[in-house]
């Protein structure tokens, strides 16, 4: 059964019309009006769109609904996602972490950044029969999400060149073309928004500073005690520590950085005794300690910026090589 975070529902109730009985709405789904919004608890997509569709039959705005449902999304409401997405270095970034990280917000959704003459495309795959109201909303409120957390992060002002949709329009496109100020398209292959390769590159704005200074000072200094004539497995590594934040890098990315092929950078680690995945785990564990002596970022965040999806799978690892959790490491240090 696929899950969805609870936030969503959340979010769709507060932005219904008030002339809805909110209280009863929630309590038919299972969730207590009274209670904190928890974005851990999960509800089964089932239930998430039969939910959405009630809603959405009952609100006078009708088409409309999801769209602003969609608008309300701010990086703060994902957590350790949100963190992902407005830290990374330009609009690209965020979208290559959404594509990487949407697992902890769902498991019936995926994204993808597709390359192409005309721009960079953010595409959403979930599966589905598109007969169902509830998941034609739910994809539009995605798609609706992402151009509001894209417009909150970057410098540059947000405007996709179009916006795509598999399922069929609703009555009329007005009211997406006046949300999404460009063409929206539907029943065509694919729900996506199309967005110029500018917009892609243009640089975020940065909102947690901690994080940006935190590998400004530390790893841009590590790296300066460096000179040319540094190792080559100590250098890498150091290139490794500098692109975690935005995934596991692969060593063709790590060997453009330093002019070479991937299997030429293997080929010379290889001969100093070393291989790529080597120095990926060791870069992971220094950079690990490093952010768990020298910050306060909560271990969620830690495990995000060494580059794993789950913290689960970050105290795994510490644990195999520090022989202790994180948490008992920070304390000790």
């Amino acid at each position: 059964m696929g899950q969805i975070t609870s936030l969503f529902v959340h979010k769709v109730i507060r932005q219904a019309d008030d002339s809805l009985d909110k209280r009863a709405l929630l309590e038919a789904i299972g969730f207590d009006p009274d209670a904190a919004v928890d974005p851990k608890i999960m509800v089964a997509d089932s239930d998430y769109y039969d939910f959405f569709e009630r809603v959405a039959r009952a609100d006078p705005s009708g088409t409309e609904l999801p769209l602003r449902v969609g608008a309300s999304m701010r990086c703060e409401d994902y957590g350790a996602f949100g963190l992902a997405w407005k830290s990374a270095p330009n609009l690209r970034g965020s979208c290559e972490r959404a594509a990487r990280y949407a697992r902890v917000l769902t498991n019936v959704a995926t994204y993808e950044v597709r390359e192409a003459d005309e721009g960079v495309y953010m595409q959403l795959h979930r599966d589905g029969d598109r007969a169902r109201l509830g998941l034609r909303l739910s994809n539009e409120a995605t798609i609706a999400s992402i151009a509001a957390i894209s417009q909150e992060v970057s410098t540059s002002t947000f405007r996709a060149l179009a916006v795509y949709f598999k399922h069929d329009t609703p009555g009329s496109a007005a009211a997406h073309e006046r949300h999404f100020g460009c063409p929206v398209h539907f029943a065509t292959d694919m729900d996506a928004l199309l967005v110029s390769h500018e917009t892609m590159q243009a640089p975020n704005r940065l909102g947690d500073p901690g994080i940006v200074k935190f590998f400004d000072t530390h790893l841009e200094e590590e790296l300066a005690k460096f000179d040319d004539d540094a190792t080559l497995e100590r250098r890498v590594r150091i290139q490794i520590s500098q692109t975690l934040s935005l995934g596991i890098p692969t060593v063709s990315d790590i060997a453009r950085h330093f002019g070479m092929s991937g299997r030429t950078l293997q080929r010379r680690l290889s001969d100093r005794g070393y291989s790529f995945q080597k120095l990926v785990d060791e870069a992971r564990r220094e950079l690990a300690e490093r952010l768990l002596r020298e910050t306060s970022y909560p271990l969620a965040e830690v495990a995000f910026l060494t580059g794993f999806s789950e913290q689960s799978a970050f105290n795994r690892a510490f644990k195999r090589w520090a022989g202790q959790t994180p948490r008992s490491f920070r304390l000790e240090a």
